[in-house]
């Protein structure tokens, strides 16, 4: 009995000294994988882990963050674009998620390029509070005013690009086009030359 109230003395004893490690993540994002490095409160590296970009794969990956200790913060790399899908997973576990940039030129040349010292320096910016901040919410109303901007943006620089390139197009026309066409606003422009249909001969556009 005695030896048995030891045992169980001993498990009750790891079980705390485990939960009382706090735990920061890292993660370095990729398309098809991310890694994930654990680092204690004091900056020391407690494991490593490669997982898929899936629900899974950010399952297991928690699973495997909150057996370490208390999960405290997750830094990832990319919050944003690779890592939007593990971000939502996480917040949408509980866990204080932050965004962290990219690996300065100088760290990358002293640690060495890899995605687990990428990873690492990541959880390293959380824990020292260079870290960008939380991540921005990817659902509902935010994400779709997000999609609906960058949508506009693209629209507007297509469009821009279109007429500076039919602009560019109408110095070399042949001199009786080009005569009609080159005073007219960029509307108007544009307006005449989607109307312009192919004739018999090369000058004849009308």
């Amino acid at each position: 009995m005695a030896a048995q109230r030891e045992g169980k003395d001993d498990m009750t004893l790891l079980t705390e000294k485990a939960a009382a490690v706090l735990v920061t993540v890292g993660v370095d994002t990729h398309l098809d994988e991310h890694v994930a490095v654990a680092l204690d409160h004091l900056g020391r590296r407690l494991d490593v882990l490669s997982v898929p970009t899936t629900e899974a794969g950010y399952a297991r990956l928690l699973r495997w963050a909150e057996g370490l200790g208390e999960l405290e913060r997750v830094g990832i790399e990319g919050a944003g674009s690779f890592g939007a899908g593990l971000s939502r997973f996480l917040t949408g576990s509980g866990i204080r998620v932050l965004e962290v940039g990219r690996p300065k030129r100088r760290d990358q040349h002293r640690s060495g390029k890899s995605d687990p010292i990428d990873a690492e320096l990541a959880a390293r910016a959380v824990l020292s509070g260079t870290a960008i901040g939380e991540t921005k919410g990817t659902e509902g109303r935010v994400e779709m005013i997000r999609v609906l901007r960058a949508a506009r943006r693209s629209a507007v620089k297509a469009r821009a690009q279109a007429a500076n390139q039919l602009k560019a197009m109408l110095i070399t026309a042949p001199d009786g086009l080009r005569a009609q066409l080159r005073k007219l606003s960029t509307a108007k422009l544009v307006r005449r030359a989607a109307s312009f249909r192919p004739g018999d001969a090369p000058d004849d556009v009308a």
